[in-house]
């Protein structure tokens, strides 16, 4: 039986820029600084894959490790985070509004975002694409806070809600095993994970 672990790490902080498109916001100092002392982690040791949603903050977490494990990153298209596009940026405290409607009525679109329903669909089927292919080793996803804890709600068994959303700042992972999906721990901060 296959000891393998599949972990889901979200992005961490990054620049923003109410100019740009959110999909092509990177990593701030921060964010990368935090990226690059966890790229030494012993918990990377068995990661044969690292999959990686194509928004651009997600592709440098990516990069970042997978340089440091000498692994070639892969790029899902449709593992990026639930669709904002309707309202563009929005400034912090209206987003969270926004954030709170989204996870409270899953089957609405809130504000013309994506519904909750659809994106975890989404996620989870593009997780069960890499994951069906049974190649060895640990796997590691690389994208975002939402549709990252509607792939850890689905996994888990639980409804969809936001008190099963990372802490605030994004860094966090979540971990389960590829064999009969149990989750093995709900989200950590990088800094926190062990082996």
């Amino acid at each position: 039986m296959s000891a393998d672990i599949v972990r889901y790490l979200t992005h961490p902080q990054v620049q923003i820029d109410p100019d740009v498109p959110v999909p092509q916001w990177g990593l701030s100092a921060v964010g990368r600084a935090r990226t690059e002392a966890l790229a030494n982690a012993s918990w990377f040791a068995n990661t044969t894959q690292i999959i990686s949603s194509a928004e651009r903050k997600a592709i440098e977490t990516a990069e970042i490790i997978a340089a440091k494990l000498g692994i070639m990153i892969e790029i899902r298209e449709a593992m990026h985070e639930n669709d904002r596009s309707a309202t563009g940026f929005l400034k912090p405290a209206e987003f969270e509004q926004v954030a709170d409607q989204f996870f409270a009525e899953p089957h609405l679109s809130v504000r013309g975002w994506e519904r909750a329903i659809d994106a975890q669909a989404r996620i989870v089927r593009e997780a069960e694409v890499v994951l069906t292919c049974n190649r060895p080793g640990d796997i590691l996803f690389v994208g975002h806070g939402a549709v990252g804890t509607l792939l850890f709600c689905h996994t888990a068994g639980h409804p969809i809600d936001r008190v099963h959303d990372q802490p605030g700042g994004g860094g966090n992972c979540f971990a389960f095993a590829r064999d009969g999906r149990r989750v093995l721990h709900g989200w950590r901060r990088m800094e926190e994970i062990g082996a």
